[in-house]
């Protein structure tokens, strides 16, 4: 499998999704939001380089996670090397959760297999960029009003972004 460039992984967290889930902060990410709460996932160059292997052998060690979470940093920004990680985690029966700051929309339109090759593994997708004046801490496994939990299955069927609250 391909290596990943990450900032860090929390082997278990209860705020990145439904359940007990391991959260992977991927390096990387040419959004800039202005009050981002991980500014230091923006620099390419930054992070470390880890292997895939290593992570999966974290998650066969913990029989209580419901899924695994792919944050930022951009986790599009490496889609070959998450996508095998999540058809990888979907083995295990887990489902893949990924943070983006790109719109579902913006995915479908880029023409990018490889983009499309991790949405299909995503099971839900909370996108578009974090906007600091729509700022809540009421909204379930978001941070700002304009970015929506989908239900990725189901709008690629019905082609169309399907929301959901998990």
């Amino acid at each position: 499998m391909k290596e990943l460039r990450l900032a860090g992984v929390i082997r278990e967290s209860i705020v990145d999704g439904p359940g007990l889930r391991m959260t992977i902060f991927t390096q990387g990410c040419p959004h800039n939001c202005e009050g981002c709460h991980n500014p230091q996932t923006h620099d390419f160059k930054g992070g470390y380089i880890s292997h895939p292997e290593n992570i999966l052998k974290a998650i066969d060690e913990d029989p209580l996670l419901r899924g695994v979470t792919f944050s930022g940093g951009e986790p599009f920004m490496q889609p070959e090397a998450l996508a095998q990680l999540a058809e990888e985690i979907h083995k295990r029966g887990l489902d893949v959760l990924t943070y983006t700051g790109f719109t579902f929309e913006q995915i479908i339109d880029s023409g990018d297999d490889r983009k499309l090759a991790l949405l299909k593994q995503t099971d839900y997708l909370v996108d578009g960029k974090f906007v600091l004046a729509l700022r809540s801490l009421e909204l379930h496994f978001r941070g700002s009003s304009n970015q929506r939990i989908i239900d990725v299955k189901r709008s690629l069927e019905e082609g169309r972004a399907v929301e959901t609250d998990l």
